[in-house]
């Protein structure tokens, strides 16, 4: 076999592979990857076809090992910054006030208002709790407080959830703010 300096071989018997550095007759020394100069017959070698295809190819055999190392490198999902008083917020707001649930509420006597907003909030406690939304806010209004103590009696009546006045600063005192415990 024609080697020449700068060939990649390998030794046939041993785990040994390297570059050919020198040729003398019969005798090829070759330097390891260890940066050992060896010397060996050249029946003993074979010409490394892979190394020679890398290193000839698109890619020599750094890049390639590199390529590889971030393929199979696990990717660091990246999260999304939350700010601290934001974590806190809740997702869900239901306005409770009358004339946000009808068009016209002209006609309806106090009980028949106060049965649709009660009926309202239910509807969406029962719709957080089955998309396993954890926090909402009802904004009932100040007004003379029935629906407020209303609104206390029906959560009260769920086992699953913590209920207490929403952040002052952003409702003011005509909110609730639901916490609904989420069993996994």
């Amino acid at each position: 076999m024609a080697f020449k300096v700068g060939d990649a071989v390998m030794v046939l018997d041993e785990n040994l592979s390297g570059v050919i550095i020198g040729i003398n007759g019969d005798v090829v020394s070759l330097e390891t990857e260890n940066g050992f100069s060896l010397d060996f017959n050249s029946n003993e070698l074979v010409l490394d076809a892979s190394e020679k295809t890398m290193q000839t190819g698109l890619f020599n055999k750094s890049s390639i090992g590199s390529v590889i190392f971030q393929k199979e490198e696990p990717k660091r999902r990246s999260q999304k910054k939350v700010r601290a008083k934001d974590r806190y917020e809740p997702i869900m707001e239901v306005d409770l006030h009358i004339h946000q649930l009808v068009k016209s509420y002209k006609g309806m006597s106090n009980y028949d208002m106060l049965t649709l907003q009660l009926d309202t909030a239910r509807y969406k406690l029962d719709w957080a709790i089955k998309k396993r939304i954890q926090k909402l806010v009802f904004i009932h209004g100040v007004g003379e407080g029935v629906l407020k103590i209303e609104l206390d009696y029906l959560l009260g009546r769920y086992g699953n959830v913590k209920f207490y006045d929403a952040n002052y600063q952003k409702y003011g005192l005509g909110a609730t703010e639901v916490y609904i415990f989420q069993n996994k």
